[in-house]
């Protein structure tokens, strides 16, 4: 089974895809979808669309997890991401995967055991799962890692059925 996970933004996409099976679990690739500042923003979404439809006809995932928005204070920011994220999740659906949504909580509770874990933690331990010789960069790409891992432990469970009822 191939995941694509994707940590959603406008300015950087980070983007996962791994393989699981027979209880293991693989990194095939992984990176980060960047957009120039000072761009029309229907200019950067388009960039976002092409760029995960062409990452979905490289790597051939059949699923996609994805992270659910969180807003602290900056609701400007939140609406772009937001934009983004229906961006990424029309590409998907256009491509025929199953898409399933994660909070940041359930995801540094299925990578680290504790929901209220540090981003230095997740890094650490999405370092460790995968055996990989230095943590992915940039951090948006180490959550769309940690993401794809998430999914690969709950998409079979009554836990992951839970989290994503549809």
């Amino acid at each position: 089974m191939r995941i694509l996970g994707i940590d959603p933004g406008l300015a950087t996409v980070g983007w996962a895809v791994l393989e699981s099976g027979r209880g293991i679990l693989r990194p095939v690739a992984y990176g980060a979808i960047t957009t120039p500042a000072h761009t029309d923003i229907e200019k950067r979404l388009l960039m976002i669309k092409k760029d995960i439809e062409e990452l979905i006809d490289k790597y051939s995932p059949e699923e996609m997890a994805i992270e659910e928005l969180f807003f602290n204070t900056n609701i400007t920011t939140g609406i772009a991401v937001a934009e983004a994220r229906g961006v990424i999740l029309c590409a998907a659906c256009a491509k025929g995967l199953k898409i399933s949504e994660y909070t940041p909580l359930q995801v540094k509770q299925a990578v680290v055991g504790y929901g209220k874990a540090e981003k230095r933690q997740v890094i650490a331990m999405v370092t460790s799962i995968l055996k990989l010789s230095a943590p992915p960069k940039p951090d948006d790409t180490a959550d769309a890692v940690a993401i794809a891992i998430c999914h690969s432990q709950c998409r079979l469970s009554a836990m992951g059925k839970y989290f994503n009822q549809r």
